[in-house]
């Protein structure tokens, strides 16, 4: 008799301080999901500006961005994902002269994005650092044409009527996604016929919260 009390009184006890920890597990993971929320990309408001160097002048154009989230905690963006729709890229500068559409064929062709066998292109946030005001220090990886690379680019970041605003400018090397044609880091005597290997983004990016 007494030897069954006491095995009911440590079966409470071990119950009780089961509870407990499924309890605190619950409040904690409450807890962490109030300060970490997740805004979705809106691709219709957001921009992407592109602007590539040669010899002999430049160009300029725009990309679409696909889908995409964001990872906010406390406030801060603490990762993400971003995909651009490379099928989507456009020429800016040239107007409706028939060379707009020749060198948009161009660029979407395997001598430089490869459109067709690689529709996207993607960004994925791994670590945020934050400078000065809204100021912010990204480093992401970027894969452009199966090939992945690391990259690092500042932004501005604020929250404007519950939508998160990204705005900023990042430099990409595209010899480093093979990228060759044009390219002095391939190619010696190029002349006027050389195509920087840098070109820039310029973006704007706006993101929902859930």
């Amino acid at each position: 008799m007494i030897s069954d009390l006491k095995n009911s009184k440590n079966a409470f006890e071990i119950s009780g301080v089961v509870f407990k920890l499924i309890l605190s597990s619950f409040l904690i993971t409450i807890g962490l999901s109030a300060f970490s929320k997740e805004y979705t990309i809106d691709s219709k408001t957001s921009t992407l500006e592109w602007l590539a160097k040669k010899v002999t002048g430049q160009h300029s154009g725009t990309i679409s961005f696909g889908e995409g989230t964001l990872t906010v905690e406390k406030k801060k963006i603490t990762g993400g994902k971003i995909s651009v729709d490379m099928k989507s890229l456009a020429d800016t500068d040239l107007g409706d002269s028939p060379m707009k559409g020749k060198l948009e064929g161009h660029l979407k062709s395997d001598d430089f994005f490869g459109v067709e066998k690689f529709p996207w292109s993607t960004l994925e946030v791994t670590k945020v650092e934050a400078k000065s005001g809204n100021q912010y220090h990204f480093t992401g990886d970027l894969t452009i044409k199966g090939v992945t690379n690391p990259i690092e680019f500042d932004a501005e970041v604020s929250e404007v009527s519950g939508q998160l605003i990204a705005t900023g400018e990042m430099t990409i090397n595209r010899a480093k996604y093979g990228i060759k044609y044009g390219s002095g880091s391939f190619f010696e005597g190029l002349g006027d016929k050389l195509i920087y290997d840098d070109f820039s983004l310029k973006f704007k990016l706006a993101a929902v919260g859930k």
